[in-house]
C-alpha cells in the first residue's frame, strides 16, 4: 500500500468565508473519526491571506481509502453546502518519495 497525500487550495468567496470555515472543520472532524482509512487531515490558513483561501492537508492509507472518503455521506453533504461559497478550487494528489 501506498499512502496518499491530497493537498486542496481553496479560494472562498468573501460573504461565504465563515460558513466555509465552519462546514470544513465539521468535514474534518468526521473524516478522522468515521473514516478508518484517513490518517490526518488538517485545515490550513495561509499567513499574510486576506482569509479568503484555505489549504487542506490530507493523508489517507492509499488511494482506496480517499475514493470511499468521496463517496462518504458527510463529504457529500460538505461538497454539496459548499458549492456556492467557493471560487476556486486546486486539488494536487501527492505520494510519499521513497528513500
Amino acid at each position: 500500500m501506498s499512502r496518499l497525500v491530497i493537498m486542496v487550495d481553496f479560494r472562498i468567496k468573501p460573504e461565504a468565508k465563515e460558513g466555509f470555515r465552519r462546514l470544513i472543520a465539521e468535514n474534518a472532524a468526521a473524516s478522522l473519526a468515521r473514516e478508518p482509512g484517513c490518517r490526518q487531515f488538517d485545515v490550513l490558513l495561509p499567513e499574510g491571506d486576506a482569509g479568503d483561501r484555505i489549504v487542506l492537508y490530507e493523508i489517507y492509507e492509499d488511494a482506496a481509502a480517499f475514493d470511499a472518503h468521496l463517496k462518504s455521506p458527510h463529504f457529500r453533504e460538505f461538497d454539496a453546502a459548499t458549492a456556492g461559497m467557493v471560487a476556486q478550487r486546486t486539488i494536487t494528489r501527492l505520494r510519499f518519495a521513497e528513500t
